[in-house]
């Protein structure tokens, strides 16, 4: 048995949905249905009854409930109790981030905390959105940093999980300059005329905002995707060296800009998309403390977004 099989039958019995509790576990309903199959496989008995919705237990699966919260509390205080014993890399935070923002946000935010919490030791794990977002459901990092939009929001519990605001971010469309100063390619283009365009890899992050963003356009934009890939350096790198035109993060091109390398390529407040920048952490509670920098460096963000939105408020 895989102890994440445990945890999907908890959200099953938690949300009384197959499709809610999938979305909460991040996998694919198909996937998650296979797993709760191969824990009553390994149980031997039928744990959920699919005669009746919502979603029920069986009275065997009521019961097995109950074990499987003991178990997982179990399993999570045994692994706390042994991070306890490692000294090492408790004055170390462990970040999950996707990408894009490793490569942007994370360098200069991490700079602007030093003048009050001098240099933090870090380690950062760069990863898809899926991914990091596992790292801090399997407890494998102190905090994950992700982009945030309504269209696509991240399913993370509020009861389980802290959440702060460290800002906004734009997405829009580049491309490379020309001697003039202007964009090589624009957008709208003529009528008829295809724009080479440079796209993020199917189901990443990326790709999904974009969509919205064209979805929205009138008229649609022509585009031909000449080049794709889930990294937006990577489509940074070829807009530059003049392969098409692509949707990039407004902080990942901030020196570009400024060098007249990169120029936007569509008129100011068109084909664009505000993102937040958000933090989360999982919720002290029980024997789910964490450690102490992290919770230090949280209570300092808090204050900081206090002051803040205080700031911002009308006398």
């Amino acid at each position: 048995m895989e102890t994440k099989w445990l945890e999907d039958f908890i959200a099953l019995a938690e949300t009384r949905s197959f499709s809610r509790a999938a979305q909460q576990r991040h996998v694919t309903q198909p996937a998650f249905s296979r797993r709760i199959q191969s824990l009553e496989a390994w149980a031997g008995i039928d744990l959920v009854d699919r005669s009746s919705y919502p979603t029920r237990l069986t009275p065997a699966g009521e019961s097995f409930h109950a074990q499987a919260l003991e178990m997982v509390a179990a399993l999570q205080s045994t692994r706390n109790l042994m991070r306890s014993h490692q000294a090492v890399g408790q004055d170390v935070l462990e970040f999950a981030l996707p990408h894009t923002l490793s490569f942007t946000f994370f360098p200069h935010w991490l700079m602007s905390l030093r003048p009050q919490l001098g240099m933090l030791k870090t380690r950062l794990h760069a990863l898809n959105v899926h991914d990091a977002v596992l790292r801090l459901t399997e407890g494998s990092c102190d905090l994950l940093m992700a982009y945030h939009h309504p269209s696509q929001p991240l399913e993370l519990a509020s009861d389980r999980y802290d959440m702060l605001s460290l800002g906004s971010e734009t997405l829009a469309p580049y491309a490379r300059a020309g001697a003039d100063g202007q964009p090589l390619l624009r957008l709208p283009a003529l009528p008829g005329a295809a724009v080479p365009f440079l796209g993020y890899a199917p189901g990443a992050y990326m790709a999904r905002l974009v969509d919205v963003i064209l979805k929205g356009a009138q008229p649609t934009p022509l585009l031909e995707k000449v080049y794709e890939t889930d990294i937006a350096e990577g489509l940074k790198a070829m807009a530059l060296e003049g392969h098409g035109l692509a949707f990039l993060p407004a902080s990942s091109v901030r020196r570009e800009l400024e060098d007249r390398l990169l120029v936007p390529a569509a008129d100011p407040g068109r084909l664009e998309l505000t993102m937040d920048i958000r933090v989360y952490r999982t919720r002290p509670a029980g024997n789910r403390q964490g450690k102490p920098l992290a919770a230090a460096l949280w209570d300092f963000l808090a204050r900081q977004r206090a002051r803040a939105g205080m700031e911002q408020s009308p006398a």
